[in-house]
C-alpha cells in the first residue's frame, strides 16, 4: 500500500512521531503542573497561584477541582491542537509551560 494511503500527505511517519511526542509532552506538562500547583497551594495557600483567574476558581471552587477543570480544558485545546497538525507551536506551549511553571514550582518546593 502506497503511503499516502496510510498517512495524509502532510503527515508522514517521521512527522506523525514527532507529532505524537509532542502531545504527549504537553498533556505530560500540563499534569506535572497541575500537581505541583495543587501541592503548592495545598501548602502555602492561594496568594501563591500566579494566575488571577486560577486563584479565583480555586477560592470558588476548592484548589483540586479547580486545577483539574483548568488542566482538563488546556489538555482538551493541546489535543485540537494536535489534530490540528499545529505541533510546532504545541512544542513551543510545552517548552513555555516548562520554563513559566514547572520549573518556578520546583524551585519553590524543593530549594
Amino acid at each position: 500500500m502506497a503511503p499516502g494511503l496510510i498517512w495524509p500527505r502532510c503527515m508522514r511517519p517521521r512527522t506523525a512521531r514527532f507529532a505524537d511526542v509532542v502531545v504527549v509532552v504537553f498533556l505530560v506538562a500540563q499534569a506535572c503542573d497541575g500537581v505541583l500547583t495543587y501541592v503548592g497551594v495545598s501548602l502555602y495557600g492561594i496568594g501563591m497561584e500566579g494566575n488571577p483567574l486560577l486563584a479565583w476558581l480555586m477560592e470558588t471552587m476548592g484548589e483540586g477541582a479547580a486545577l483539574a477543570t483548568a488542566k482538563g480544558i488546556a489538555g482538551a485545546f493541546g489535543i485540537a491542537l494536535h489534530l490540528s497538525a499545529v505541533h510546532r507551536v504545541l512544542a513551543a506551549l510545552s517548552a513555555f509551560y516548562v520554563a513559566v511553571a514547572i520549573i518556578p514550582w520546583l524551585a519553590i518546593l524543593f530549594l
